[in-house]
């Protein structure tokens, strides 16, 4: 079921998404005078529709193939290759007899709507439900994975800068200005400061294990035991709720997290459990399961309260387009790794099975489901500026090297390019859904 939650998200996000890029393109031409004969969700690949209708002189519908979205601009070299058009006289109400300024901006006019969507997105999520966050002032440390601990982290840290600015908020240590590599992080270990230095490629490895394994997303909190599951190991052998654990088959244990990794250890053992209540401490024999637990629950509720920032309409604004633009930077910054090589290609791009996966995930939560489009929209607005032939990135080169020559590059030209460019995109798409499927397999 939750496959299909998943599946269901990512086509209505990209649906939406797709229909408003489109639309961007569509509103432009038409404000210039340009002749739109076709407008399509999905492609219509060798002439195959699952719905259409026609208003005016333009043809509305949605196509079979759910790879995007088009619309058909008369006299424009695109997707739709149509030679046939382009070896006419030009007519003038088609996109190559307008002005290059004019042909620029319909360009520009998905990628733009994308941004706006996007901006706005994430200035009605800010306004309707604040920014909720967990104090870093309030935590007692971090619990580092794998790869945290290669890098010198340790349970128990507490990490109180990033490149020399103070951390408010302890989700910043997963935020993308760390995983991205090349930063500083300024921890306290025993009531001393420490840096210490996050490789240009973690990235990589938090792609492989997660981001668990860098640093759990849960601070860590004390052993003090919140609930006990009846008929459990623990309630008969007598733990009760407010029983702090201070050892556990002899080792000392100072953190919830240190609770699990010890009972994990000896599970299908019975141990000794000692807990501290009031001022005694008392050592109880309990059975372990082979799952490793006993049946306690500790006060993450208590322990990790949220603060929430709340912001007016208009306030909201200026949250959202910075949430917004953190994104589209973060996008470029990725893309910049890719190319110097400090991140692998099939680490960095996920394709729909992974977008499904990891960004909307199994559950249908509106403020989830939102945001993730939000981030799609101002991700699908870098993709389309990178200067490829077929996106409109590269439309936007050639129309400005025209722009700079004063005339037009031939069509010849044109149509190479738009075929080159249409290799380019089938082959990135066969390897990121090669790489969402090995992915998928593997975990």
């Amino acid at each position: 079921m939750s496959g299909l939650i998943m599946a269901a998200q990512l086509l209505l996000g990209l649906s939406i998404l797709v229909i408003l890029h489109e639309l961007g393109h569509f509103l432009a031409a038409r404000a210039f005078g340009i002749k739109v004969e076709k407008f399509y969700l999905f492609f219509d690949a060798w002439g195959v529709k699952l719905f259409s209708f026609k208003r005016g002189d333009c043809e509305y519908g949605i196509g079979w193939l759910p790879l995007g979205g088009y619309v058909k601009i008369s006299g424009m070299i695109d997707e739709s290759m149509d030679t046939e058009q382009m070896a006419q006289p030009a007519k003038p109400w088609e996109f190559r007899s307008k002005p290059a300024w004019q042909r620029l901006i319909v360009m520009l006019g998905g990628v733009i709507v994308n941004i706006v969507v996007g901006i706005f997105i994430y200035w009605m999520l800010t306004f309707s439900y604040g920014e909720t966050y967990i104090p870093n002032s309030s935590v007692r440390g971090i619990n580092p994975g794998v790869i945290g601990k290669e890098i010198g982290l340790q349970k128990g840290d507490k990490v109180v800068a990033v490149n020399g600015k103070k951390v408010i908020q302890f989700d910043e240590l997963m935020s993308s200005q760390v995983l991205l590599g090349n930063t500083t992080l300024t921890i306290m270990r025993d009531g001393k400061a420490k840096d210490i230095k996050v490789p240009d490629n973690i990235l990589n490895k938090v792609s492989d294990l997660g981001i668990e394994e860098f640093v759990s997303k849960v601070p860590l909190i004390s052993t003090r035991l919140d609930s006990i599951i009846p008929g459990r190991a623990a309630a008969k052998a007598g733990v009760k709720k407010g029983d702090v654990v201070v050892a556990i088959a002899g080792v000392p244990v100072k953190y919830d997290a240190d609770v699990r990794d010890e009972l994990l250890k000896n599970k299908g053992r019975t141990i000794d459990f000692s807990v501290k209540r009031g001022t005694e401490v008392v050592g109880l024999n309990i059975p372990v399961d082979t799952a490793g637990t006993i049946g306690v629950g500790f006060n993450y509720r208590n322990e990790l309260k949220e603060e929430t920032i709340r912001y007016g309409f208009i306030e909201s604004l200026p949250v959202g387009a910075s949430q917004a633009w953190k994104i589209f930077s973060d996008n470029g910054k990725g893309i910049w790794k890719v190319l110097t090589g400090k991140i692998k290609p099939n680490k960095a791009f996920s394709g729909p099975v992974e977008i499904a996966r990891k960004v909307y995930g199994g559950e249908w939560i509106w403020a989830r489901f939102w945001a993730s489009t939000g981030f799609i929209s101002i991700a699908l607005a870098f993709m389309n500026l990178l200067p490829i032939p077929a996106l409109d990135g590269g439309h936007v080169v050639f129309l400005i090297v025209e722009m700079i020559k004063g005339k037009p590059l031939g069509d010849k030209f044109m149509e190479r390019a738009q075929i080159v460019g249409f290799v380019l995109l089938l082959s990135l798409m066969v390897f990121v859904l090669g790489n969402d499927i090995f992915k998928a397999v593997m975990h």
